[in-house]
């Protein structure tokens, strides 16, 4: 039998090993200045917005009114499979963008995860489209889609509904957004809601691991702020 000091001794080895590695699960990324970056498209600003600090994503200089490319800032520390990634964002339609409702520029701003090469996996939100007087519309304010072969008019073409819906939301605003992942099922909570907002049970990338990046367009004006990543 083992002496009593040497059991909880072990006990007390064995429970600072298992607080260890929870903590090491929480990713110790932080959204500030120090944040390393590698930007594709955009320039990172870090300004003060609607009362805290954030990352602006802006155009590169002479480009903010090209056509409505993606812009990135990919979070070179980052290593993800499986767990939760929490994050604030604010997208608006940029001026200078058609207004009207058939057009494609209504304030994208998300999510990019297991982000490899050329292939991603993204879930964003389309903040003008939440408030406007045509349900149509209105079921499209969130999305996923999967780099490089499901692009979201991919997946509403072939599987109508499925990949979208509707959130409350209000374009400018701090939004928060919540994603779940695992194995090739993610949900998207929107504002703290108990809820999802859009339940993926298929993601198209299958079972991958890799970076996470802030991902918006050029058409919309974004910020991001109070990141948090907890890997499982």
């Amino acid at each position: 039998m083992r002496p009593l000091g040497a059991l909880i001794l072990a006990l007390f080895s064995s429970s600072a090993a298992l607080a260890a590695q929870r903590a090491s699960l929480t990713s110790p990324i932080s959204l500030d200045s120090t944040t390393r970056l590698r930007l594709v498209n955009a320039r990172a600003l870090w300004v003060d917005y609607r009362g805290r600090r954030a990352l602006h994503l802006a155009p590169l200089a002479g480009h903010e009114h090209d056509t409505d490319q993606e812009m990135v800032a990919i979070l070179t520390d980052s290593d993800f499979e499986d767990g939760v990634i929490e994050v604030d964002v604010a997208g608006a339609r940029r001026a200078g963008y058609a207004t009207d409702n058939a057009s494609a520029f209504k304030g994208f701003v998300g999510v990019s995860f297991r982000v490899h090469g050329d292939s991603a996996e993204r879930v964003y939100v389309r903040p003008e489209n939440a408030r406007l007087d045509d349900q149509f519309f209105r079921n499209r304010s969130t999305q996923y889609e999967a780099d490089p072969d499901w692009p979201w008019q991919r997946l509403r073409r072939e599987s109508p509904g499925t990949y979208e819906s509707y959130a409350d939301l209000e374009a400018g605003a701090w939004t928060r957004l919540r994603l779940e992942v695992a194995g090739t099922r993610a949900k998207l909570f929107v504002n703290d809601a108990p809820q999802p907002a859009l339940v993926v049970n298929d993601l198209k990338l299958g079972q991958t691991r890799g970076r996470i990046a802030l991902w918006t367009r050029i058409s919309s004006d974004a910020y991001f702020s109070r990141l948090r990543v907890e890997r499982r």
